[in-house]
């Protein structure tokens, strides 16, 4: 059998997969929407079903033997040649894993999840704490599955960021959170400006139109996607011709549903701009984690919380909400939805904030996979560091340790890529002011698609053939660094307080 044929087998292999892979992701995108309660034992059951069947077909050594002597080959295409290393590596770390441990971490992945949902409906982490505890217990173990140096959450953190350590995100955020702890203090005894116009009262389905109109205007493909309303804000994506996104609504609270909808169509776009012709395989996905976050930051805050955005956006969100905004100028709505002020809900943080919502985090999980913390200490822990960081009296659960889902989805490792997503947003869009020509005018006159288009270019195409540093150098000339978000906000800040 020639290359050709074998990178044929390979493929037809990889397809099957992902096939398997995406009716299991849509089983989950209708238990967060549409499920009906009851429904909510046999979809776990079925969730497990396809995940161990995945992973068996993810496991074949026939696949195994067809991807080694793939690598054997020196006439695949470069872009060919990146697919079978990256999916051989991919092979060896689920072969780690056995059909019973996969089965079983589905299984209470669901229960998990269920459970956090009826937490929240109680208001009391104690009725979610057990299936956590379980599940937590599994995420331990994975990491000594997976395999790992110096300690046990370097393993989970790889999953989302390959190559990311404790190591490197300690020193990350002790290099920044003094910076941002400065700006907050001088922040602090500037007049505050007023966002108390957020907070009227804003109908459901006005929300519903406005928030379906602006994700239109920033170029969503609706013939290849829906958004549909659930707990948590989240986006997946089957196909790059099926993305789903959901968002959810407060009725007096305008910036709920606005950016969530703006940073959810960010992750939606990326998802859109895959290319095609690898679908299923590693040139179709993601590069990673942090620069899927650096895609929905860059438009959530980098864009949409820009003068320049709502230059244009701004008469018609009054035509949307008349009454509501007839007598807010578009100066005094652009100094209230960059409001800093510290707050109770990551989702609704402020640029210079959030990062301390994700520091908490951050430390709780890796405390918790190394076993200097229990699952029962969660909430006084929650507490403690909110009153510390933030000087925020935590009021409930609800308010407190249960407001996130990613826990109950297993997804230990996932914060610390929204704080480096954030980073290699403002270098990414540093990068696009300096390459598109006369990029701020065409934001203010809505040409957002100029911007669409550069990120295609230079991110969306490339899937993971590069790492996330590898892109960044691609793309701005320079690996990571954080001196590009510090600038934006220092240049940001100043100008709304009058630093």
């Amino acid at each position: 059998m020639n290359s050709q044929e074998l990178y044929e087998k390979y493929k037809t292999k990889m397809h099957r997969i992902a096939d398997v892979r995406n009716a299991n992701a849509l089983l989950q995108w209708d238990q967060e929407t549409y499920l009906p309660p009851k429904g909510a034992k046999f979809r776990g059951q079925q969730i497990s079903t396809l995940s161990e069947i995945s992973h068996q077909l993810f496991s074949e050594d026939e696949l195994g033997i067809v991807l080694q002597e793939l690598l054997s080959k020196d006439d695949l295409t470069a872009e060919q040649k990146r697919n079978v290393e990256l999916t051989f590596e991919d092979y060896t770390k689920n072969k780690k894993y056995t059909s019973q441990f996969v089965r079983a971490l589905a299984e209470q992945t669901n229960k998990a999840f269920h459970s956090w949902i009826e937490s929240r409906k109680q208001n009391s982490f104690p009725a979610y704490e057990k299936e956590l505890d379980k599940l937590i217990q599994l995420k331990k173990q994975e990491a000594d599955v997976l395999g790992y140096k110096q300690h046990p959450y370097n393993a989970l953190i790889n999953e989302y960021e390959k190559g990311c350590t404790v190591e490197l995100l300690d020193k990350t955020f002790s290099n920044l959170l003094p910076t941002l702890k400065d700006l907050l203090q001088k922040i602090s005894v500037r007049p505050q400006v007023d966002d108390s116009f957020l907070h009227q009262s804003f109908p459901k389905q006005q929300q519903w139109n406005w928030g379906m109109h602006l994700i239109k205007q920033l170029n969503f493909d609706f013939e290849a996607g829906r958004q549909d309303i659930s707990e948590h804000p989240f986006s997946t994506s089957f196909n790059r011709h099926d993305v789903r996104i959901t968002t959810r609504i407060d009725e007096n609270d305008f910036a709920n549903m606005s950016w969530s909808c703006i940073h959810e169509v960010g992750h939606a776009l990326y998802e859109q701009g895959l290319p095609e012709e690898h679908y299923g395989l590693p040139l179709g996905e993601a590069c990673s984690y942090s620069i899927h976050e650096s895609q929905s930051r860059l438009w959530e805050n980098n864009i949409g919380r820009s003068r320049l955005f709502w230059q244009y956006y701004y008469p018609q969100l009054q035509s949307h909400f008349e009454e509501q905004f007839k007598n807010v100028s578009i100066e005094d709505f652009f100094r209230g939805i960059n409001k800093v002020q510290p707050s109770l809900i990551r989702t609704e943080a402020d640029e210079i904030t959030y990062h301390f919502h994700v520091y908490i985090r951050y430390e709780l999980e890796k405390r918790l996979i190394e076993g200097s913390l229990t699952t029962q200490e969660i909430p006084a822990f929650w507490n403690e560091h909110y009153k510390e960081l933030m000087n925020i009296e935590v009021p409930d659960d609800k308010r407190g340790c249960l407001q996130d889902v990613h826990w109950s989805h297993g997804s230990f490792g996932y914060f610390p890529t929204y704080s480096l997503g954030s980073f290699y947003a403002a270098q990414f869009f540093a990068g696009a002011k300096l390459q598109i020509e006369d990029l701020e005018n065409s934001l203010a006159a809505d040409n957002v698609l100029a911007l669409l288009q550069w990120l295609r270019e230079k991110i969306h195409k490339k899937g993971r053939f590069y790492t996330s540093e590898e892109l960044s150098k691609t793309v701005t000339g320079k690996g990571l660094d954080v001196t590009y978000f510090v600038d934006y906000l220092l240049d940001k800040y100043a100008s709304i307080y009058t630093l």
